[in-house]
Protein backbone atom coordinates (compact mmCIF):
# COMPACT_ATOMS: atom_id res chain seq x y z
CA UNK A 1 0.00 0.00 0.00
CA UNK A 2 1.19 3.19 -0.74
CA UNK A 3 2.65 5.51 2.37
CA UNK A 4 0.36 9.12 3.23
CA UNK A 5 1.00 12.17 4.50
CA UNK A 6 -1.80 14.21 6.31
CA UNK A 7 -1.22 18.12 6.65
CA UNK A 8 -3.10 20.31 8.33
CA UNK A 9 -2.68 24.42 7.96
CA UNK A 10 -3.43 26.21 11.29
CA UNK A 11 -2.84 29.28 13.02
CA UNK A 12 -4.53 29.80 16.95
CA UNK A 13 -6.35 26.43 16.79
CA UNK A 14 -5.44 25.19 20.40
CA UNK A 15 -9.27 24.61 20.75
CA UNK A 16 -9.67 22.52 17.31
CA UNK A 17 -6.04 20.71 16.66
CA UNK A 18 -6.80 17.69 19.23
CA UNK A 19 -10.04 16.84 17.18
CA UNK A 20 -7.95 17.04 13.70
CA UNK A 21 -4.93 15.58 14.57
CA UNK A 22 -6.66 12.53 16.20
CA UNK A 23 -8.93 11.77 13.67
CA UNK A 24 -5.84 10.83 10.69
CA UNK A 25 -3.65 9.31 13.54
CA UNK A 26 -4.10 6.18 11.03
CA UNK A 27 -1.79 8.20 8.51
CA UNK A 28 1.80 7.62 8.29
CA UNK A 29 2.95 11.18 8.80
CA UNK A 30 1.00 13.92 10.26
CA UNK A 31 2.47 17.60 9.30
CA UNK A 32 0.57 20.50 11.07
CA UNK A 33 1.69 23.28 8.98
CA UNK A 34 1.60 26.32 11.97
CA UNK A 35 1.81 29.94 11.26
CA UNK A 36 3.32 30.51 14.40
CA UNK A 37 0.50 30.77 16.54
CA UNK A 38 0.39 32.72 19.91
CA UNK A 39 -1.77 29.60 22.09
CA UNK A 40 -0.60 26.46 21.95
CA UNK A 41 -1.37 24.93 18.80
CA UNK A 42 2.32 23.99 18.02
CA UNK A 43 2.54 22.28 21.20
CA UNK A 44 -0.46 20.23 21.63
CA UNK A 45 0.54 19.22 17.73
CA UNK A 46 3.68 17.34 18.82
CA UNK A 47 1.91 16.15 22.23
CA UNK A 48 0.22 13.97 19.53
CA UNK A 49 2.99 12.96 17.53
CA UNK A 50 2.56 15.06 14.55
CA UNK A 51 5.37 17.15 12.89
CA UNK A 52 4.72 21.36 13.30
CA UNK A 53 6.86 23.16 10.51
CA UNK A 54 6.57 26.98 11.10
CA UNK A 55 5.62 28.79 7.93
CA UNK A 56 4.80 32.83 8.09
CA UNK A 57 1.11 33.12 6.20
CA UNK A 58 1.69 35.10 3.44
CA UNK A 59 -0.92 33.71 1.35
CA UNK A 60 -3.51 30.49 1.58
CA UNK A 61 -1.72 29.71 -1.81
CA UNK A 62 1.92 29.79 -0.71
CA UNK A 63 0.98 28.11 2.55
CA UNK A 64 -0.20 25.28 1.21
CA UNK A 65 2.44 24.49 -1.47
CA UNK A 66 4.74 24.18 1.38
CA UNK A 67 2.98 22.41 3.25
CA UNK A 68 2.48 19.95 0.58
CA UNK A 69 6.80 20.34 0.56
CA UNK A 70 6.85 19.17 3.88
CA UNK A 71 5.08 15.86 2.89
CA UNK A 72 7.59 13.17 3.04
CA UNK A 73 5.17 10.48 1.15
CA UNK A 74 3.91 10.01 -1.92
CA UNK A 75 0.70 10.33 -1.39
CA UNK A 76 -1.02 13.74 0.61
CA UNK A 77 -4.23 14.46 2.21
CA UNK A 78 -5.28 17.52 3.17
CA UNK A 79 -7.35 19.08 6.32
CA UNK A 80 -8.09 21.39 7.83
CA UNK A 81 -8.32 22.40 11.39
CA UNK A 82 -11.98 22.19 11.79
CA UNK A 83 -12.34 19.22 9.78
CA UNK A 84 -12.77 15.67 11.12
CA UNK A 85 -11.65 12.59 9.08
CA UNK A 86 -14.39 9.78 9.72
CA UNK A 87 -14.53 6.15 10.40
CA UNK A 88 -16.32 5.70 6.26
CA UNK A 89 -13.54 8.41 4.53
CA UNK A 90 -10.39 6.84 6.65
CA UNK A 91 -11.60 3.57 5.29
CA UNK A 92 -12.15 4.50 1.58
CA UNK A 93 -9.01 6.30 1.36
CA UNK A 94 -6.82 3.35 2.26
CA UNK A 95 -8.68 1.08 0.16
CA UNK A 96 -8.03 3.54 -2.67
CA UNK A 97 -4.17 4.04 -1.76
CA UNK A 98 -4.26 -0.30 -2.61
CA UNK A 99 -5.43 0.83 -6.07
CA UNK A 100 -5.61 4.27 -6.95
CA UNK A 101 -7.66 4.87 -10.20
CA UNK A 102 -6.65 8.50 -9.97
CA UNK A 103 -4.19 11.02 -9.00
CA UNK A 104 -6.51 13.03 -7.16
CA UNK A 105 -9.66 12.62 -5.59
CA UNK A 106 -12.53 15.41 -4.22
CA UNK A 107 -13.74 14.50 -0.98
CA UNK A 108 -17.19 15.70 -0.04
CA UNK A 109 -17.82 17.12 3.19
CA UNK A 110 -21.03 17.49 6.09
CA UNK A 111 -21.16 20.64 7.68
CA UNK A 112 -21.87 21.05 10.91
CA UNK A 113 -23.27 24.32 12.32
CA UNK A 114 -25.27 25.58 15.65
CA UNK A 115 -25.74 22.07 16.60
CA UNK A 116 -26.95 20.25 13.50
CA UNK A 117 -25.51 18.89 9.69
CA UNK A 118 -26.12 21.62 7.51
CA UNK A 119 -27.61 19.84 4.76
CA UNK A 120 -28.86 23.00 2.39
CA UNK A 121 -27.54 26.49 1.80
CA UNK A 122 -24.39 25.18 -0.46
CA UNK A 123 -22.84 23.29 1.90
CA UNK A 124 -22.94 19.89 0.91
CA UNK A 125 -21.38 18.11 -0.86
CA UNK A 126 -19.44 21.46 -0.46
CA UNK A 127 -16.57 20.11 -1.97
CA UNK A 128 -13.29 22.45 -2.10
CA UNK A 129 -9.91 21.22 -3.48
CA UNK A 130 -9.10 17.66 -3.93
CA UNK A 131 -7.84 16.64 -0.58
CA UNK A 132 -6.59 13.57 -1.31
CA UNK A 133 -3.83 13.17 -4.59
CA UNK A 134 -0.26 12.32 -5.12
CA UNK A 135 2.38 14.56 -4.43
CA UNK A 136 2.91 16.92 -6.72
CA UNK A 137 -0.07 16.89 -8.90
CA UNK A 138 -1.33 19.89 -7.23
CA UNK A 139 0.04 23.50 -7.32
CA UNK A 140 -1.76 26.56 -5.83
CA UNK A 141 -1.00 30.04 -7.24
CA UNK A 142 1.71 31.64 -4.84
CA UNK A 143 0.11 34.86 -4.65
CA UNK A 144 -3.61 33.81 -3.83
CA UNK A 145 -4.52 35.69 -0.87
CA UNK A 146 -8.11 33.81 -0.31
CA UNK A 147 -10.51 31.20 -2.03
CA UNK A 148 -6.88 29.75 -3.34
CA UNK A 149 -6.40 28.82 -7.32
CA UNK A 150 -4.74 25.63 -8.51
CA UNK A 151 -3.96 23.60 -10.93
CA UNK A 152 -4.05 19.50 -11.37
CA UNK A 153 -0.88 18.32 -12.99
CA UNK A 154 -2.37 15.04 -14.47
CA UNK A 155 -4.07 13.49 -17.55
CA UNK A 156 -5.95 11.14 -15.62
CA UNK A 157 -9.49 12.18 -14.81
CA UNK A 158 -10.18 13.32 -11.05
CA UNK A 159 -12.14 11.20 -8.71
CA UNK A 160 -14.97 11.28 -6.08
CA UNK A 161 -14.91 9.66 -2.89
CA UNK A 162 -18.72 8.51 -1.76
CA UNK A 163 -18.02 8.99 2.12
CA UNK A 164 -17.68 12.48 3.29
CA UNK A 165 -15.65 13.86 6.42
CA UNK A 166 -16.86 16.37 8.78
CA UNK A 167 -16.24 20.48 8.88
CA UNK A 168 -17.22 22.34 11.60
CA UNK A 169 -16.85 26.12 10.33
CA UNK A 170 -18.31 28.16 13.17
CA UNK A 171 -17.82 26.85 16.74
CA UNK A 172 -19.94 29.84 17.53
CA UNK A 173 -20.74 32.63 16.26
CA UNK A 174 -18.30 35.42 17.23
CA UNK A 175 -16.07 33.15 14.96
CA UNK A 176 -18.56 33.66 12.63
CA UNK A 177 -18.42 37.14 12.59
CA UNK A 178 -14.87 37.10 13.26
CA UNK A 179 -14.56 34.96 9.28
CA UNK A 180 -16.44 37.30 7.83
CA UNK A 181 -14.42 40.37 8.79
CA UNK A 182 -11.14 38.38 7.87
CA UNK A 183 -12.98 36.83 4.33
CA UNK A 184 -13.80 39.79 3.39
CA UNK A 185 -10.41 41.50 3.96
CA UNK A 186 -8.43 38.84 1.81
CA UNK A 187 -11.35 39.02 -0.65
CA UNK A 188 -10.58 42.58 -1.24
CA UNK A 189 -7.05 42.19 -1.89
CA UNK A 190 -7.79 39.43 -4.01
CA UNK A 191 -9.79 41.78 -6.26
CA UNK A 192 -6.61 44.22 -5.62
CA UNK A 193 -4.48 41.27 -7.04
CA UNK A 194 -6.97 41.13 -10.04
CA UNK A 195 -7.06 44.50 -11.14
CA UNK A 196 -10.50 45.00 -10.42
CA UNK A 197 -12.09 48.22 -10.98
CA UNK A 198 -13.82 49.84 -7.87
CA UNK A 199 -17.73 49.51 -7.69
CA UNK A 200 -20.48 51.89 -6.96
CA UNK A 201 -22.32 51.51 -3.53
CA UNK A 202 -25.35 49.64 -5.84
CA UNK A 203 -22.77 47.43 -7.51
CA UNK A 204 -21.40 45.99 -4.16
CA UNK A 205 -24.90 45.86 -2.15
CA UNK A 206 -26.32 43.90 -5.64
CA UNK A 207 -23.46 41.37 -5.12
CA UNK A 208 -24.19 41.23 -1.39
CA UNK A 209 -28.21 40.15 -2.26
CA UNK A 210 -27.66 38.05 -4.42
CA UNK A 211 -25.05 36.13 -2.68
CA UNK A 212 -27.90 35.96 -0.02
CA UNK A 213 -30.57 35.19 -2.32
CA UNK A 214 -28.40 32.83 -4.24
CA UNK A 215 -27.49 31.21 -0.61
CA UNK A 216 -31.34 31.29 1.44
CA UNK A 217 -33.71 30.41 -1.66
CA UNK A 218 -31.57 28.67 -4.93
CA UNK A 219 -29.39 26.94 -2.20
CA UNK A 220 -32.55 26.07 -0.29
CA UNK A 221 -30.76 27.63 3.00
CA UNK A 222 -34.55 28.63 3.87
CA UNK A 223 -34.85 24.28 4.66
CA UNK A 224 -32.02 25.05 7.35
CA UNK A 225 -33.73 27.14 9.49
CA UNK A 226 -32.11 29.54 11.96
CA UNK A 227 -28.53 27.95 10.56
CA UNK A 228 -29.56 28.64 7.10
CA UNK A 229 -30.48 32.16 7.51
CA UNK A 230 -27.58 32.87 9.60
CA UNK A 231 -25.00 31.51 6.54
CA UNK A 232 -27.16 33.56 3.78
CA UNK A 233 -26.36 36.82 6.73
CA UNK A 234 -23.00 35.88 7.09
CA UNK A 235 -22.64 35.46 2.46
CA UNK A 236 -24.46 38.98 2.59
CA UNK A 237 -21.50 40.48 4.62
CA UNK A 238 -18.98 38.87 3.70
CA UNK A 239 -19.44 39.94 -0.22
CA UNK A 240 -20.86 43.43 0.53
CA UNK A 241 -17.78 44.34 3.02
CA UNK A 242 -15.46 42.54 0.48
CA UNK A 243 -16.07 45.29 -2.26
CA UNK A 244 -16.63 48.10 0.25
CA UNK A 245 -13.25 47.22 1.49
CA UNK A 246 -12.04 47.33 -2.03
CA UNK A 247 -13.00 50.93 -2.40
CA UNK A 248 -11.68 51.75 0.39
CA UNK A 249 -8.29 51.01 -0.36
CA UNK A 250 -9.17 52.13 -3.56
CA UNK A 251 -9.99 55.66 -2.56
CA UNK A 252 -6.82 55.74 0.09
CA UNK A 253 -8.66 57.34 2.53
CA UNK A 254 -7.05 59.04 5.31
CA UNK A 255 -8.11 61.87 8.27
CA UNK A 256 -7.89 65.99 8.02
CA UNK A 257 -4.47 67.18 8.46
CA UNK A 258 -4.31 68.25 12.21
CA UNK A 259 -1.83 70.61 12.72
CA UNK A 260 -0.93 72.59 16.09
CA UNK A 261 -3.29 74.80 17.56
CA UNK A 262 -2.63 77.75 19.74
CA UNK A 263 -4.00 79.70 21.59
CA UNK A 264 -4.60 83.24 19.64
CA UNK A 265 -3.26 85.98 21.20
Amino acid sequence: MNKISVYIIAFNEADKIRDAINSVLWADEIIVADSNSQDNTAALAEELGAKVVQIPFKSFGDLRNRAMAACTHDWIFSLDADERCTPEARDEILACLSNPQADAYYVPRKNYFMGRWIRYSGFYPDYRQPQLFKKGTLVFREDDPVHEEFTINTQRPVGYFRHAIWQMPFKRLDELMHKANKYSTLGADKLVLNNRRPCSVWTALTHGLWSFFHTYFLKRGILDGWPGFIIALYNFESTFYKYAKFYELHIKATPPASPPLKRVS
